[in-house]
């Protein structure tokens, strides 16, 4: 399997239609629909549906598909780590970032060494714990930001500056509102929207055995996404401080956790890693800024 005839099935893919992507990819539609035919035959199943003027991926497709975006991007990944050997001043770093107000912290870095390195470019993927440590451990990505603790036989770490603080996303005309602080007891019973990781990890810390007592009206990866749902009165949405919207048009508020509930972030790379000239200047200015040394 050649990672060639993988970027030609994920044309394919993208595209959903055989003559577009054989545009895009510059070579003739026999040629493309051939690949794609010989990498069937090679792993065994059918990888599209044909319909009359479009393809669709079969379950395997779908399957191949996540693969094979994790091999072309790693093989890629590669080629340019190579490229950037003897290169100190310029190459490309990936980041996979939790969503925090403390990435602020980090862009400013990013920022500040851009301009010493204006060919140092950087590549952003956002998701939760599970999402960018999977990508972090198979080397498609150099660095990620967690909003927990990491496992410290596997990674080394930086913490962030400073801690995000938990608390509710309310409506502004809602009795809530009206508190300067939530607490367990204002929360029973009602609607709540929370990430998967916060409700499993964090919750908890903060209302112990009362857990049970709360109810979960809905999972979300986002919190754009979730205060859109308070916005429309289906619920309350437990997340970080400042990542949504609370200003006075917004028709929200924002009550901090009661007691205080707060989660630190790391900068966060594999244990044994080697780093790219430009990977290695970039985290140690990350380090200097933050003032705080590999754990």
């Amino acid at each position: 399997m050649e990672i060639r005839t993988l970027r030609y099935f994920l044309a394919a893919a993208r595209e959903e239609n055989m003559t577009r992507a054989a545009a895009l990819l510059h070579v003739t539609q026999p040629t493309l629909s051939k690949q794609i035919q010989s990498l069937e035959e090679e792993l065994g199943k059918k990888l599209f549906v044909r319909h009359s003027f479009s393809i669709q991926l079969t379950e395997e497709g779908i399957l191949l598909r996540k693969r094979a975006e994790d091999l072309v991007s790693m093989a890629d990944k590669i080629v340019g780590e190579f490229a950037a050997l003897d290169d100190v001043v310029g190459g490309d770093v990936y980041f996979g970032l939790a969503e925090s107000y403390q990435i602020r912290h980090l862009a400013a870095q990013i920022k500040a060494f851009k301009r010493q390195c204006p060919d140092f470019h950087y590549h952003i993927t956002s998701g939760d714990t599970e999402q960018v440590t999977e990508k972090l451990d198979k080397g498609i990505l150099d660095f990620a930001v967690l909003a927990e603790e990491p496992d410290e036989t596997k990674y080394r770490c930086l913490p962030f500056p400073e801690a995000d603080v938990w608390g509710l996303v309310a409506p502004r005309d809602c009795p809530l509102a009206a508190k300067e602080r939530v607490t367990v007891d204002d929360l029973v019973g009602l609607p709540l929207f929370c990430s998967g990781q916060g409700w499993n990890r964090d919750i908890p810390r903060w209302c112990g055995a009362r857990m049970d007592q709360l109810r979960l009206e809905g999972s979300f990866r986002l919190s754009y996404n979730a205060s859109l749902f308070v916005r429309e009165g289906l619920g309350y949405l437990l997340t970080f401080d400042r990542l949504i919207d609370t200003g006075s048009s917004s028709g929200l508020v924002f009550r901090p956790l009661w007691p205080r509930l707060e989660a630190r972030m790391y900068l966060v790379w594999r244990k044994h890693q080697v780093f790219t000239p430009i990977a290695a200047r970039l985290l140690a200015g990350i380090g200097e800024a933050f003032g705080a040394r590999p754990a």
